[in-house]
């Protein structure tokens, strides 16, 4: 999943972004209210955190964009203010959470994981195809009941593959979805990891999951 931080704290960004994505998350990072405007309505996100108090334009204004563009992404809200007005403001732009710092990353991963079980953002903890098994939860990925170890972009490129079974992803929407916005275009990263999931997941006597389609991207089915 993608997380959009817009925080101007570079001591909060260094220590947000490297947790967040020991969690599996990918992270991308605006560091003024006017480029996280900017990102958030021209991207497409899980989840964005947004701070109050930023450069060029407050954290206010940058979630009125937002639900003004028709986004409806969910957005938690980082701000040392503790006034009862401060939060209803936000809450009544469009915000979803407001944490008041300083706080845990603990607590932050909690309502993270609360924003993401929302309704329409409930998906299977489990994924399958054939006998290959991805758990969301543990990490954990398996093929005829052999636990297959995976490096954790791989794991999340496979879990974006299986997420949408049968549809064709282009390179694209890959980057787009398992790497951050700082992956060099012309690079064969994605071919790559691809490559190294078809030799850990793919074996002689095994069915081929793994499907390139020349000039339009892959499919997993």
């Amino acid at each position: 999943m993608r997380i959009l931080i817009v925080e101007d704290d570079k001591e909060i960004i260094n220590f947000l972004k490297p947790s967040l994505e020991g969690e599996n998350f990918v992270v991308d990072v605006a560091e003024n209210g006017e480029k996280g405007s900017f990102i958030a309505r021209t991207n497409d996100y899980d989840l964005i955190i947004l701070d109050k108090n930023l450069p060029k334009k407050d954290g206010n204004y940058v979630c009125e964009d937002i639900r003004k563009k028709g986004k409806n992404t969910p957005i938690l809200i980082l701000s040392v203010e503790m006034g009862i007005d401060t939060k209803v403001k936000f809450l009544n732009d469009g915000a979803d959470d407001y944490l008041t710092k300083p706080f845990s990353f603990e607590e932050l991963l909690a309502r993270i994981k609360a924003l993401l079980r929302r309704p329409e953002k409930i998906e299977k903890d489990i994924l399958e195809i054939d006998d290959l098994i991805l758990d969301k939860n543990k990490k954990v990925v398996s093929r005829n009941n052999k636990e297959i170890y995976l490096t954790r972009k791989e794991f999340s490129l496979l879990e974006y593959l299986m997420k949408n079974r049968g549809i064709v992803l282009s390179r694209g929407m890959i980057s787009e979805h398992v790497w951050d916005m700082n992956l060099d275009p012309f690079s064969n990263t994605i071919e790559t990891h691809i490559l190294n999931l078809r030799r850990k997941i793919e074996h002689k006597n095994a069915r081929q999951l793994i499907q390139t389609l020349p000039g339009r991207g892959y499919r997993i089915s």
